[in-house]
């Protein structure tokens, strides 16, 4: 990162004096929107709705209803995109306000016990359907096991979980994220606060869209995507990095991040500790925190690995496979890292059209 701050510095120094900027402004025009306008930007129909959990978070979801203005040539399904508490486009409370603690107190266990239900009950609601397939990647399969293995009801709603880059341990997992469990919870909070971790930021807005859309700066930026990530060059379009970066990071709890590193150190699928028997007697009437158990649950689940995934890292994975009671597909793409599952210039080839075959496969005659 200071690599690309200093980088960033010279450049913008010496750029004008040098004729770096001749060439002119070459932003993706994506960079600068927010998702109703991307999807517009594309020619697609999308409906938006705010969900509110039964803890009083309000949620932003998207939909894409079908297909384009020539629907006869898309697959045709209906398209919901959902959102976590505390990122760009889910940050409101009935109660809180963002701005303070409380608002912030969360991980993957509130995002699995109200914000996937929440999700998951208005879409059947809004469309009838009794069943829906769910895509989920990194930490939206997180959720999703968690979920589906403690709430038996939701899990019934579930045609088919697609599972990608899944992360249920992360014992073995080579982000740089993992020096987090090395400092201590209040080391963690004298540096990050609090409250939220990792925003999008105005600054990163200008890096993304000022800087690397630049060809010059491509590789430092990508770089930095892939030390975060896992590396795979080859597979990434560098002139669209502008609007990936543009996009991310969404942000979430500096609680969800303490989350992260009392998994990495304890190598266990676990609910959160919050610190002392009595606050853990009043979350989950133990004195520790329960164990999530993947074997419980009984949705039927396809999955794709990357050999080159610096989070979810495959012997991690390997791990997982035997604990899915209803495995019924698997897939390792060694050279795939970790955001190659939705950035990937080949994941329609290596993951998408499969992924459709067996939603088709899954449907009525």
């Amino acid at each position: 990162m200071w690599q690309l701050l200093a980088a960033t510095c010279w450049m913008l120094l010496l750029g004008p004096v040098c004729g770096y900027y001749r060439e002119g402004p070459t932003t993706n025009p994506e960079a600068n929107m927010n998702i109703s306008q991307i999807i517009s930007y594309w020619g697609y129909p999308y409906e938006k709705y705010d969900v509110v959990t039964k803890d009083g978070y309000v949620l932003g979801i998207y939909r894409i209803p079908y297909g384009r203005k020539c629907p006869r040539t898309d697959v045709g399904y209906d398209v919901w995109m959902g959102n976590s508490r505390g990122n760009t486009w889910s940050r409101k409370h009935l109660q809180f306000s963002p701005k303070s603690p409380e608002y912030w107190a969360f991980s993957l266990d509130e995002m699995a016990k109200y914000d996937l239900p929440a999700t998951i009950n208005f879409i059947v609601e809004k469309t009838g359907q009794e069943q829906l397939y769910y895509v989920g990647h990194s930490q939206g399969t997180t959720i999703a096991f968690i979920a589906f293995s403690t709430n038996p009801e939701l899990a019934k709603r579930i045609k088919i979980f697609f599972a990608l880059a899944p992360v249920t341990t992360v014992k073995y997992t080579q982000s740089p994220m993992r020096k987090l469990s090395s400092l201590s919870r209040k080391v963690v909070k004298v540096l990050f606060g609090d409250k939220m971790f990792s925003p999008h930021t105005f600054f990163g807005q200008f890096i993304a869209t000022k800087v690397c859309n630049r060809k010059i700066f491509h590789r430092i930026c990508s770089n930095f995507l892939f030390t975060l990530s896992g590396f795979d060059p080859k597979n990434l379009n560098m002139s669209r990095l502008d609007v990936y970066l543009s996009q991310s990071p969404a942000g979430t709890s500096v609680q969800n991040m303490l989350h992260w590193a009392q998994a990495v150190n304890s190598g266990l699928f676990q609910a959160f500790n919050w610190g002392n028997p009595d606050q853990n007697m009043m979350h989950f009437h133990q004195l520790t925190p329960p164990l999530y158990n993947v074997s419980k649950m009984e949705v039927p689940t396809a999955v794709w690995s990357g050999g080159q995934d610096a989070v979810a890292d495959l012997k991690d994975v390997e791990n997982l496979l035997p604990k899915i009671t209803r495995l019924i597909y698997y897939k390792l793409i060694p050279h795939y890292n970790h955001v190659d599952f939705y950035l990937g210039q080949d994941a329609p080839h290596e993951i998408y059209q499969d992924l459709i075959r067996l939603m088709g496969e899954c449907l009525p005659n």
